[in-house]
């Protein structure tokens, strides 16, 4: 077992790439703004028991590789980060505040992708070699001819 991580009744090892980007892709993510945003970040995740395993500010958009609880969905996850930054954001930068019309200071939808240690392949192979000689090839049940 490599990394996995705990709960009190599971073992789980959820990683996933997240980029979102600012409205009108506008290079503002500079400074002290990319420095309050990291810190932001920092602590929705950490409230959140979301472990960051690489991060990376740019101008205009934020990569996040992390990984999160099971008992989390990773929209979820999304709207906490976006949410909850963008409100400080605005607030805390009066200069930002009149760029960004309209409390919206991320671009709608972001990009996301599952991680992990074993592929596709290896999943499927190792389902298929459970049992062999069964009619439905795709989802087998166990002593079932």
């Amino acid at each position: 077992m490599q990394n996995y991580r705990k709960g009190s009744h599971t073992t789980y090892d959820l990683k996933y790439h997240l980029v979102w980007i600012t409205k009108y892709r506008k290079k503002v993510l500079t400074g002290e703004v990319a420095v309050r945003v990291r810190e932001l970040i920092r602590e929705i995740c950490k409230a959140n028991e979301i472990e960051i395993i690489k991060g990376h500010v740019s101008q205009d958009h934020v990569h996040l590789f992390v990984s999160i609880p099971p008992n989390l969905s990773i929209s979820k996850v999304v709207q906490y980060l976006k949410g909850k930054s963008s409100r400080k954001i605005l607030y805390q930068f009066k200069h930002i505040q009149q760029q960004f019309w309209g409390r919206h200071f991320w671009a709608r939808g972001y990009f996301v992708a599952s991680s992990g240690n074993v592929t596709d392949e290896v999943v499927m192979k190792y389902i298929e070699t459970q049992e062999v000689d069964q009619p439905d090839s795709e989802f087998k049940i166990e002593g079932q001819p």
